[in-house]
C-alpha cells in the first residue's frame, strides 16, 4: 500500500500518455516470399494476406529496445520522470529470455525503481497488462503505471521453409515487429469506463511457439510460428460479434457513437471478414496491418498512438483485442 495516498473510491483511471516505435528496417512481402518459397505464384503472399511491407528488428534489437523506445515517448507524452513510475508492467508475447522477467531489462534501461514484472497472453498481452495496472491503481498498489510492449515476432518465422512447411507456418508470414506503451494514472474524468474478456483455451492448440517451456526447452524447430488460421478465424468470426454486444448493452454506446475503433489485425481479408461479421464501421478503423503486419501484442498500442494526437477530450475508442489461446477482449477508453 502506498502510505501516502488515499484511494478515492469515485476515483477513474486512464491512460495519460502513449507511445510507440518501429524499427527502421522494412521488409517487403515480395522479399520475404522470395526468401521463403520463390517457387511460388508472384505474389501470392501479398494477395493472400493483403500486407505489402512491414518492419522487422535489426541486429541488437529486442523486444526490449523497441519497448524501451515507446516507453520513452509515453512517459514524455505524460510529462512524467521514469522515478515518478511505481508500477512497470513489460505486457508481451515476446520477451527476450525465458528468465529474467523483461520488464527488469526495460527498467534498468530507463532508470526508474518501480514494482517490475511480465504479463503474458499472445496478441492480447498488452490489453491485459492495461486492465492488471488500472486493476492494481485502484486497488491501491499503485500510484502511476507504465504498460509496456515490444514485440518481435519475425523472429518466429521459418525462413528455410520447403513447400509444406510453409503452409503450416503461412500464418507466421504476416508478422511485423514494432513496440508501443502507455502511462496509467488516476483522472478526474473519463479514462477507462469498461472492460470485458471471453476465453475459449479449448483452442489452445490451434497456433503459437512451442518452445522455450518445460514442453520443448531445446531445438530450433520449436522456435518458430506453427499453427491453423482458419482454425482460428473460425473461433474468432463464431464469438467475436457476441462481445462487442454485450459491450453495447453495458455502455449503451453504439459502434458509431466512437471516435476510433482500434482492432487487432491478422490480415486484411481478417479484417475485411471481421467489418463484415460484426457491423463495425469501416471508417472508424485505424487498418495497420498493410504497412505493418501483424504486430501482436503491440498492434492495439501501435494504433493508438497514430489516432491520440487527433482525439479531443471527451473522444471515446473502443479496443478489440483478439489472441490466441484463445481469447478476447475489449476496453473503453475516454480522452480525458
Amino acid at each position: 500500500m502506498i502510505d501516502e495516498w488515499e484511494l478515492a473510491p469515485y476515483m477513474r483511471v486512464g491512460i495519460t500518455g502513449v507511445g510507440a516505435h518501429l524499427p527502421e528496417h522494412e521488409v517487403t512481402t515480395a522479399e520475404l516470399q522470395h526468401r521463403v518459397a520463390a517457387r511460388l505464384p508472384r505474389g501470392l503472399f501479398a494477395r493472400l494476406t493483403g500486407i505489402e511491407r512491414r518492419r522487422v528488428a535489426g541486429a541488437g534489437e529486442y523486444a526490449s529496445t523497441l519497448g524501451l523506445h515507446a516507453a520513452r515517448t509515453a512517459l514524455k507524452d505524460a510529462g512524467l520522470d521514469p522515478l515518478e513510475i511505481d508500477l512497470l508492467l513489460f505486457a508481451s508475447a515476446t520477451r527476450d529470455m525465458v528468465e529474467p522477467a523483461t520488464a527488469h531489462i526495460v527498467q534498468a534501461a530507463l532508470g526508474s525503481r518501480a514494482h517490475a514484472l511480465d504479463v503474458t497472453n499472445a496478441c492480447n498481452s498488452f490489453v491485459n497488462g492495461i486492465d492488471l495496472a488500472r486493476s492494481m491503481i485502484l486497488a491501491g498498489r499503485a500510484r502511476r503505471a507504465l504498460v509496456v510492449t515490444g514485440e518481435t515476432p519475425t523472429r518466429a518465422m521459418r525462413l528455410d521453409a520447403g513447400l509444406a512447411e510453409a503452409r503450416r507456418s503461412f500464418a507466421g508470414y504476416t508478422f511485423g515487429d514494432a513496440g508501443a506503451a502507455v502511462v496509467l494514472e488516476p483522472v478526474e474524468r473519463g479514462g477507462i469506463l469498461d472492460i470485458d474478456t471471453e476465453t475459449h483455451s479449448e483452442h489452445w492448440t490451434a497456433g503459437g511457439i512451442p518452445g522455450g517451456g518445460s514442453r520443448h526447452p531445446r531445438g530450433d524447430e520449436h522456435t518458430y510460428f506453427a499453427g491453423d488460421g482458419h482454425r482460428l478465424r473460425g473461433v474468432f468470426e463464431k464469438v467475436g460479434a457476441g462481445i462487442l454486444d454485450r459491450v453495447c448493452g453495458r455502455t449503451g454506446l453504439e459502434l458509431e457513437e466512437y471516435a476510433k475503433i482500434l482492432v487487432h489485425q491478422v490480415t486484411l481479408p481478417y479484417l475485411d471478414r471481421f467489418v463484415e461479421v460484426t457491423g463495425v464501421p469501416r471508417e472508424k478503423l485505424e487498418v495497420t496491418v498493410s504497412g505493418l503486419g501483424n504486430m501482436a501484442s503491440a498492434t492495439l498500442g501501435v494504433q493508438l498512438a497514430r489516432v491520440h494526437p487527433g482525439l479531443a477530450t471527451g473522444d471515446r475508442v473502443l479496443l478489440v483485442g483478439l489472441g490466441g489461446g484463445v481469447s478476447l477482449m475489449t476496453m473503453v477508453w475516454e480522452r480525458s
